[in-house]
């Protein structure tokens, strides 16, 4: 696991998405669940939180690489309960947001997808690495004179050298 160094917000780098939400606190009270205004800030791998905009030091963060966002309205019984949502990821604490309106919590739920998204494509140019290796055993010395064997063409199946290419109409 790899620690996030806490910055202040102006150094965070590549902003994707800020603003104020309330995050639901860990300790719940005798009364229930405290819900606290934060100053919330998310870059390409990195959830930020803040006591508010001109903090320089983050109440918290954490990586959001293998967590998921979705909306979840069961967070609150209140008339903001549309506008909650939630970052899950098994095995780690789950993070719960209140967001200004339904339309802006959709909008962090999908910035955080895309981002998602986003960072478990940034293995595909490995992947294809992978394979072009594999093509290139392929190619080694011995799969040559093999197939050099198998294409040797037969005078008596009526085929001329050219014509093992297609002609396609241009």
């Amino acid at each position: 696991l790899e620690e996030v160094t806490p910055r202040p917000v102006q150094d965070t780098g590549n902003i994707l998405k800020q603003g104020y939400l309330e995050k639901r606190s860990r300790d719940h009270s005798f009364f229930g669940s405290e819900w606290q205004k934060r100053w919330c800030v998310l870059n390409k791998r990195t959830f930020y939180y803040y006591a508010n905009e001109k903090s320089k030091q983050p109440k918290g963060t954490f990586s959001i690489e293998q967590y998921s966002a979705r909306l979840a309205f069961h967070l609150r019984k209140d008339s903001r309960r549309r506008c909650c949502f939630e970052l899950i990821c098994p095995g780690k604490r789950t993070y719960e947001f209140t967001a200004p309106s339904p339309a802006e919590a959709e909008d962090w739920v999908d910035q955080i997808q895309f981002l998602l998204k986003d960072l478990s494509s940034l293995t595909i140019p490995y992947d294809e690495e992978d394979e072009e290796e594999l093509y290139n055993d392929v190619d080694s010395s011995d799969s040559v004179t093999t197939a050099s064997h198998n294409t040797t063409l037969n005078p008596d199946d009526g085929m001329e050298e050219d014509d093992v290419y297609e002609v396609f109409p241009g």
